[in-house]
């Protein structure tokens, strides 16, 4: 168990590294105006390395074919990615706050969403 949170944390660190450079690679470069929309696009790399490495990295110990985890895993991630681009659309398009701060909030509740919600629903 130990080593599983170990290897989530490491997963979920460098996803977030991927899915926090094109958040600010599509804000300050592409100068995408919605922090909602910029982070929507995102997060679909970020989901994209979050699952490689939760299949392969994390929960070595599944069952099932990569479809069959894709499908749990792309529900699991689909709903914690509207909520997550929801809050930063509220904190920064609507509250006109940080981004950064937005996006560190938003992602501390996708932490604990997803960990239970792969361990219990999509790798178990």
């Amino acid at each position: 168990m130990r080593n599983e949170v170990v290897r989530y944390i490491i997963n979920g660190l460098f996803a977030t590294l991927i899915h926090f450079s094109i958040l600010t690679f599509n804000i300050e470069i592409l100068h995408i105006s919605s922090a909602g929309f910029a982070n929507f696009i995102a997060a679909i790399f970020g989901i994209t390395v979050s699952f490689m490495g939760s299949r392969y990295f994390v929960f070595q110990n599944h069952q099932g074919t990569i479809w069959h985890h894709a499908v749990k895993f792309g529900a699991l991630y689909g709903g914690i990615a509207v909520l997550h681009g929801f809050i930063l659309f509220v904190w920064t398009d609507h509250y006109h706050l940080s981004y950064q701060i937005g996006f560190v909030l938003a992602t501390g509740m996708q932490v604990t969403l997803s960990y239970f919600g792969n361990k219990k629903v999509v790798f178990k």
